[in-house]
């Protein structure tokens, strides 16, 4: 059972971990050239056999939404658009020098910012001229995030005809109250008409994002929107803490922080949409995600094929993921890359001829071993240890699994561990125990990094 007690002593600030090590601990300049290096020869490894992951990051949004953490550029002037593809195809013929052969393009994401902000035709451009150098892995999954009030028919036509099957709705609230303070008004009957307009078209998975503890939420509001939004029935839905970071992202200090729910009334709000889904045949697939017995999320985690990157859940396990565009992310399996975060600087470095790459990463042997350890708990809820990690795994991790063994979230010896339905809740916390940057630096960290766990 999920005690208030228990989600008190676990709400603390941990990564999400969409990598490993997490971004904070990333250096802020690496080569290029080892970038590019590290990045071919991933390709060269991978690409026949399994393909690659495409993530496009599309930053431009009409008005700011102030709960946002994301990367974004706010702007009503739609002429951006042309600069700004022009940019990513000219980023995207830089990797293809790096490809000794047509890559095999077996997962897909636009994000944002609001991808829906392109025009169709503009989005249509763009696509056609990526894919026409590539090759489309026959089990593709392609999908874009969609704001209700821009996506119109024709987005939704253009991409389906692309080979688009999953769109992400933003709904995160309905409360016109709730929407005025963060500064996103969108009537629910734009969501409805998405919705059915998708599932008219052939969309075979439509995902809703909703966030709990956003200023001026209640019990009763957060059962309204959950109550409106199940009704649609959704595929999936994910349902994120709101990440209050204003060190990071400045519209966050826009709004009174006495508005925010209270610690308590934020876990309340937790366990009402637990319980909700539950009730409503979501399966909890854990790090906030839900989705019902016919998803292919929901199969992949019971056939253990689930995958997570900087993409989120993913059911496509490429070894390849490359991020094209302000500040995206490239994950090259025992290396990450990050591009600048300003669009002055992008526009510089690609127009320039050279990868924008600012920051990121190189895994060593053991970096790679408890990456390793994280993903299979996130993603099959189980994980084996290897003997030459026992060292670290006895000074630093395995104190952690005591306690965490006490309190019922995990099954575990020296040789493995099994996470419990109860822990099932708590996936990050288990996650933290093999997090050795985290472990190591606890008593040195002074300034807030990651947002709490609930």
């Amino acid at each position: 059972m999920i005690t208030a007690s228990l989600l008190k002593k676990y709400n603390q600030p941990i990564p999400r971990y969409t990598s490993y090590p997490t971004v904070p601990n990333w250096k802020e300049k690496i080569s290029t050239e080892d970038w590019a290096a590290c990045f071919s020869k991933q390709f060269t490894v991978n690409n026949s056999k399994e393909g690659i992951s495409l993530y496009i990051h599309l930053p431009f949004c009409e008005s700011l939404c102030t709960y946002c953490g994301c990367n974004k550029k706010i702007t009503t002037n739609h002429s951006v658009e042309e600069n700004y593809m022009d940019a990513l195809v000219k980023e995207w013929e830089l990797y293809l020098q790096l490809m000794p052969e047509k890559p095999v393009i077996r997962e897909l994401h636009l994000g944002g910012g609001t991808p829906t902000f392109f025009s169709p035709e503009n989005l249509q451009k763009l696509l056609e001229t990526i894919l026409g150098q590539a090759v489309i892995h026959p089990d593709h999954q392609f999908s874009f995030e969609a704001h209700p009030n821009n996506t119109t028919h024709a987005h939704l036509l253009t991409l389906y005809n692309l080979g688009f099957r999953r769109l992400s709705l933003g709904v995160q609230d309905n409360d016109p109250v709730v929407q005025f303070t963060i500064n996103r008004i969108q009537p629910f009957k734009n969501v409805v008409e998405v919705t059915e307009w998708a599932r008219e078209i052939g969309y075979t998975s439509v995902n809703f994002d909703l966030i709990y503890g956003l200023p001026k939420q209640t019990p009763e509001s957060m059962e309204r929107t959950l109550t409106q939004c199940i009704e649609l029935k959704p595929d999936r839905v994910a349902f994120y803490s709101y990440a209050h970071v204003p060190w990071t992202s400045r519209g966050q200090r826009l709004f009174d922080e006495n508005d925010l729910p209270p610690a308590e009334m934020k876990m309340q709000l937790y366990r009402l949409g637990k319980f909700i889904f539950s009730a409503n045949g979501y399966n909890d697939i854990g790090m906030d995600h839900f989705a019902l017995r016919n998803d292919e999320l929901f199969k992949a985690r019971q056939e253990g094929r689930l995958h997570r990157n900087f993409m989120g859940y993913t059911t496509q396990a490429t070894a390849l993921l490359l991020g094209l565009g302000v500040s995206s992310i490239s994950d090259a399996g025992n290396g990450y890359a990050q591009n600048n975060k300003t669009i002055g600087e992008y526009y510089q470095s690609i127009n320039a001829g050279k990868l924008d790459i600012t920051k990121g990463y190189f895994l060593s042997d053991e970096d790679l071993s408890f990456k390793r350890y994280i993903l299979d708990i996130s993603c099959k809820g189980a994980t084996r240890f290897n003997a030459k990690d026992l060292d670290s795994l006895r000074l630093f991790s395995f104190p952690q699994l005591e306690g965490l063994a006490e309190d019922g979230l995990i099954s575990w010896d020296e040789s493995a561990l099994t996470v419990t339905p109860l822990g099932h809740h708590f996936i990050r916390n288990i996650c933290a125990a093999f997090d050795l940057y985290l472990l190591k630096n606890k008593t040195a960290i002074q300034l807030p990094t990651y947002s709490k766990a609930i």
